[in-house]
């Protein structure tokens, strides 16, 4: 029967992600990118905005004004505030009422514990999914870039998302080895913001760290010369307590970097010594995929590429793997079976 449910409703796949949701319509492909960013009303909740509306309001609304990001670290962090933003997505993704609730398939994290897939299949489900199903994120990302995750051969996929950083070496449709860290983009932009703050004592918001990290950020110099490039970054003076503007330079925002790259890089390291030597073989050959918006970091292919002295492949569009992916599995859901982390029927 849930071949004949599926045609009276808009089936979808989501990557619910730490800095960004995005959602895939069976048939249709990704039909919404938003920000995982939901504003509202403090005392009686009510949701004003969600996604990009929301982020617009981040360090800019009034006191009567909450702008939340639900999901810390790949996970949910605020219960209410997640499904109120799961509805609003599954329903502008639908744009119409469809006759029966949807089936869904959302990449999470690949380190999420019980309590954590719980709270997302329990959020889906208030927010009017039928049925849900989970798979790990760097799993669904060895999918959509079109992996033979199946086979017995290895591959090795590095996911950098706002929150987490998921690394894995994939054969026969499961994990072999994995790690999931704490480090993403997210802790990127703090890590400019603290340099900004420790040596111009400028403060700025987490928007304008983020802005600074995409125009000038890079993890390794990019060519020989790598010539030094400056913006101007705008804040408010911690000690003068008035509006500021200062010249920041692209070797210190590298050297500001150092920290969460160097964590990744011994993450990739951790995963590898925990790779039978067959798979190992296969990596070698095969070289790494980097997926996730953190990949796009300048430089950083070539910083994992020194440090593991392995081939580092940046695929084409790594903000969009994992909801392929995630696709690819709605699409065939008895192919897939294998790769699911559970299947909950309501």
């Amino acid at each position: 029967m849930s071949g004949f449910w599926s045609l009276l409703s808009n089936d979808m796949a989501i990557d619910l992600g730490t800095a960004n949701s995005l959602v895939y319509i069976k048939g249709k492909g990704i039909v919404l990118n938003e920000p995982s960013v939901v504003a509202v009303e403090k005392g009686s909740r009510a949701v004003i905005a969600v996604g990009r509306e929301a982020k617009a309001m981040l360090g800019r609304a009034p006191h009567d004004i909450e702008v939340i990001r639900p999901l810390k670290d790949g996970v949910i962090a605020d219960f209410g505030v997640a499904e109120a933003m799961l509805r609003s997505l599954i329903t502008r993704a639908q744009k119409r009422r469809a006759f029966v609730r949807p089936r869904t398939v959302i990449a999470v994290p690949s380190g999420i514990n019980e309590v954590g897939e719980r709270s997302v299949r329990d959020s889906a489900e208030n927010a009017g999914v039928r049925e849900v199903f989970l798979v790990s994120e760097p799993v669904a990302a060895a999918i959509g870039v079109g992996l033979p995750v199946e086979k017995p051969s290895g591959n090795m996929v590095i996911d950098i998302g706002g929150g987490t950083t998921d690394i894995a070496v994939i054969a026969l449709s499961g994990m072999v080895a994995q790690t999931s860290i704490d480090v993403g983009g997210d802790e990127m932009d703090e890590a400019v913001a603290q340099h900004v703050k420790k040596r111009y004592n400028l403060l700025i918001g987490e928007q304008a760290a983020e802005a600074i990290k995409i125009a000038i950020g890079s993890a390794a110099p990019t060519t020989e010369k790598d010539e030094e490039v400056e913006i101007e970054v705008k804040g408010r003076d911690l000690i003068e307590g008035i509006p500021k503007t200062v010249r920041i330079s692209s070797h210190e925002i590298r050297k500001a970097l150092e920290e969460p790259v160097k964590e990744i890089a011994d993450g990739v390291k951790r995963t590898l010594e925990g790779t039978p030597p067959e798979l190992a073989a296969d990596i070698v050959d095969r070289g790494i995929v980097m997926t996730g918006g953190g990949s796009l970091l300048r430089g950083l292919d070539l910083y994992l590429r020194e440090k593991t002295n392995l081939p580092i492949n940046v695929v084409e569009d790594p903000l969009t793997c994992v909801v392929l992916g995630a696709g690819k599995v709605l699409d065939d859901i008895e192919r897939y079976q294998k790769v699911l982390l559970r299947r909950v029927r309501r």
